[in-house]
């Protein structure tokens, strides 16, 4: 069918109808058209074209091989995508947890460390109270013995104005009965 058809194109061309005999080797359209057909068969008889049809299914099987290859690459490498940003978003969520525990124990810290400098503060006042208790009363003490010896100066004072002689001598015994009555 294709040789009926490529005879019938070929001598229904207008070129042959102006040169005479076209089954003549003295045609050149004639020649040219043994030589293509020769050259044809040639290629058949070699195989070319199903050599040529097997090299292209080759390179399209490649190619498909290819594609499937980047799309299971692509898919590879969406699950890794996949994975990492899960794994980001678990290692923000953990930052955040972190820094969330560390913010509060911070301020835990920092309640504490105001409860201890108000503890601190208490026990430096109560201890400066107990210093100015403890020298007033030192001070009272101190007024009061002065206020003794003054009492007891100016007694013996008053006393050596006014003891004569004997009185002095009845008093030291006096005295001397009470200190011997306190041993026994």
């Amino acid at each position: 069918m294709k040789r009926l058809s490529l005879i019938l194109a070929l001598t229904a061309s207008p070129a042959l109808a102006a040169t005479g005999p076209f089954l003549s080797l003295q045609n050149t359209d004639f020649v040219v058209l043994l030589a293509f057909i020769g050259f044809v068969s040639v290629l058949i008889y070699m195989k070319v074209p199903g050599k040529l049809t097997g090299m292209l299914d080759a390179r399209a099987a490649q190619i498909k091989a290819d594609l499937d290859e980047a799309r299971a690459l692509r898919e590879e490498a969406k699950t890794i995508l996949a994975t990492y940003e899960r794994r980001q978003k678990e290692v923000q969520e953990q930052a955040d947890r972190i820094v969330s525990s560390a913010r509060e124990e911070a301020l835990a810290a920092a309640a504490e460390a105001k409860a201890d400098l108000k503890a601190s503060i208490a026990r430096r006042l109560a201890a400066a109270t107990d210093q100015i208790a403890s020298a007033e009363a030192a001070a009272v003490r101190q007024v009061r013995e002065q206020a003794v010896a003054v009492a007891v100066a100016a007694a013996g004072d008053m006393l050596a104005k006014q003891m004569t002689a004997d009185a002095a001598e009845a008093s030291i015994d006096a005295a001397i009965v009470q200190i011997d009555a306190k041993l026994h």
